[in-house]
């Protein structure tokens, strides 16, 4: 009973399974859960290293006739003779060289907020300031237990009112100390040096990236005494119409792990492991303002929905199913949200991460992959527990594997039924009727073995009606020779039988009592039936029903009447006649049903000669059963000695007719003739 409740609910749950239901909150949540962890830090830096990934893929060249960087490095110091910093003086000298050597712009990434030691060497440097002299400024955030605070430091007054202009050369670092956005300052020292080179930048805004043109020393580089020089150490016209940048560029210590002088780790440090000068930090800032190459950070407004799109698109791919090919589909996708990216990038100048819409997409993939991995081994496991009363642990593990097989809902098949009851069962219960535990282990006993021989021969057990059990051929799954299986149990089921009531008599001659022997009869008919779930719709089993289910269980019935343990229908008898020797034993006409049905049985163990004399002897009672002689019964027996109760039964079915005397032809004595009863009801 249990087992096949579980049976109707695991149906149930497979006909009815909310997966859209599942896959739509799997959806949401997976949407909802990456859109509030990409608000946080953390997520916000893995969005800027793939930042860095990207950006360094099919970037853009560096401009022609741009900025050059004039380097305070070491070979500089060595020439000149004088460590960090150098008098004012010669930033003075430096300042008239490029003039003359056509220099449209200078900008010095020097602050020089305190007097000199020499008030002659502010002097001489101010005597040369003008309007195309950038200085640089800065602006720190100081923080404080009690305040917060900007310190902005300028240089001296003394150099600023001869014209020279202040740009805040101060830089904001990511969460993890890598320079990545354009300091959001409107007089920043890249914005005021383009402005003084008469270009028109685009003003700095907030969460704006810069685009790298390459590691470090990317821009033209000269040394500080070169440009000191430029007649002597450089080719003519090195600075002509050009913007210059001098700053510190030293390279004893540019590696993250040795640290740097206004030296910054940028995005091309992900791979060359490098650090970037300053002055050429602020080249690069000066480039993306004034060609436009600077990149907008998407914010939530974009970034959320194109997680939402992900996880939608990834639902509408495992709408159906999940299997190796979402995989495939998944790479594809995944590889598809990269390119958006970098197109978006590249072409439109705005970063949307694919952290988000990736994670979206690989979670709500990879989720209803699993959550379809745990239904399929649920449903495994379901079907092998409810299947496991009813077919052979063989099919339950092809059903098992193959969930499709079962197809749910009646439809049309040919069967092979079969009807198994035990004979004069009721009289056995009065017997035992104080031994109820008796009896139950006793049927039990019986309808092990038996049902063992169905599921055996991969039958499927349909129910156990008490002492009845009714089995059944090619359903839920296929199987080309249902009647040879079938008939193969019913054989099997014989050979048991035999074999538990050697067990019963053994024990009932060990106990000193009379052994109870138990007898079956077997029905087994093959037709088209309809198979599937029948009862309720709260309660239901899978079941067949049909004409051919019918004549089985009549079949079964006859057996008792016919002395014969087993009957086979005519269908039956005609697939299985190729294994079995099969004969003929009657045309009956049973309850319900108008045409008359040929009824069959096995005949093992009988010689071709004995067969022979069967089938003339069912001949001559189809066509003149007058004719038979009474004594041929004990010649078919002899010959068939497993039919010997059903030839009893036939010499029964006619009765004699004797002549009267004297009416004898020919002066023969009377010979007794046979005539047969109505066919049985």
């Amino acid at each position: 009973m249990r087992a096949r409740q579980s049976l109707s609910t695991t149906i149930d749950r497979i006909r009815h399974s909310p997966r859209r239901v599942k896959l739509a909150a799997l959806t949401a949540f997976v949407a909802t859960l990456v859109s509030l962890a990409s608000l946080t830090g953390s997520w916000s830096l893995a969005d800027l290293r793939a930042y860095d990934y990207l950006s360094i893929i099919g970037r853009p060249a560096l401009p022609a006739d741009g900025l050059i960087i004039v380097a305070i490095d070491e070979p500089s110091m060595a020439e000149i003779g004088s460590q960090w910093p150098w008098p004012r003086a010669l930033h003075a000298r430096l300042i008239e060289a490029l003039r003359r050597a056509g220099a449209r712009a200078i900008a010095l990434d020097v602050i020089f907020a305190e007097p000199a030691a020499e008030s002659q060497n502010d002097a001489a440097l101010a005597a040369v300031l003008g309007p195309d002299v950038v200085l640089a400024g800065d602006q720190t955030l100081i923080q404080t237990p009690q305040a917060e605070q900007f310190v902005r430091t300028e240089p001296l007054a003394l150099f600023t009112e001869r014209g020279a202009k202040v740009g805040i050369a101060s830089v904001n670092l990511s969460g993890d100390g890598t320079l990545r956005q354009i300091p959001p300052y409107p007089d920043g020292f890249a914005v005021t040096l383009a402005t003084v080179a008469g270009a028109d930048p685009e003003q700095p805004q907030a969460q704006t990236l810069i685009q790298t043109f390459g590691p470090a020393r990317t821009y033209p580089t000269v040394s500080y005494y070169q440009a000191l020089e430029p007649g002597n150490f450089l080719p003519e016209g090195t600075f002509r119409d050009r913007v210059v940048i001098v700053g510190l560029s030293l390279q004893n210590a540019p590696s993250i792990a040795d640290g740097g002088v206004d030296a910054f780790a940028t995005s091309d440090t992900v791979f060359s492991r490098g650090l970037v000068a300053g002055a050429e930090i602020q080249a690069t800032i000066y480039d993306n303002l004034v060609h436009g190459l600077a990149i907008k950070i998407a914010g939530a407004p974009v970034s959320m929905p194109a997680i939402l799109l992900a996880a939608l698109v990834a639902a509408l791919v495992v709408l159906k199913s999940t299997s190796w090919r979402t995989f495939g589909y998944g790479a594809f996708a995944l590889a598809l949200i990269l390119l958006a990216s970098y197109g978006l990038m590249r072409f439109g100048h705005v970063f949307v991460s694919p952290l988000g819409p990736g994670l979206a997409f690989f979670g709500v993939t990879v989720g209803q992959a699993g959550i379809d991995y745990a239904e399929e081994r649920r449903r495994r496991r379901e079907i092998t527990r409810a299947f496991s009363q009813y077919l052979s642990p063989a099919l339950v593990e092809r059903l098992a594997q193959d969930p499709s097989q079962l197809k749910l809902g009646g439809e049309r098949r040919t069967l092979s039924i079969l009807f198994c009851d035990v004979r004069g069962f009721t009289t056995i219960a009065e017997d035992m009727k104080d031994d109820p535990e008796g009896l139950t282990t006793l049927v039990n006993r019986l309808l092990t073995p038996l049902s063992e021989a169905v599921l055996n021969q991969a039958g499927t057990i349909d129910k156990y009606i008490g002492d009845c059990l009714m089995a059944f051929w090619n359903a839920p799954l296929d199987d080309l020779d249902h009647a040879l299986h079938a008939v193969a149990a019913a054989r099997d089921m014989l050979a048991a039988l035999a074999r538990v009531n050697a067990e019963l008599e053994a024990e009932a001659k060990a106990a000193g009592r009379q052994p109870k022997m138990l007898r079956i009869g077997i029905g087994i008919n093959t037709g088209e039936c309809v198979v599937g779930n029948m009862g309720s719709a709260r309660r239901f089993d899978y079941s067949a029903l049909g004409d051919a289910v019918n004549l089985a269980s009549r079949l079964e019935g006859a057996s008792k009447d016919y002395g014969i343990p087993l009957l086979l229908g005519e269908r039956t008898a005609a697939l299985a006649a190729a294994s079995f020797p099969v004969v003929e034993i009657d045309r009956i006409t049973v309850k319900g049903r108008n045409t008359v049905s040929p009824v069959f049985t096995l005949a093992e163990g009988a010689s071709e000669a004995a067969l022979g004399r069967h089938l003339a002897y069912i001949e001559a009672k189809y066509r003149d059963p007058g004719g038979i002689d009474a004594a041929e019964f004990d010649k078919l027996k002899s010959a068939l000695p497993s039919l010997e109760h059903y030839y009893e039964r036939e010499r029964g079915r006619f009765q004699p007719i004797s002549s009267p005397v004297g009416e004898v032809e020919g002066g023969a004595s009377a010979r007794n003739t046979l005539q047969p009863h109505p066919p049985l009801l």
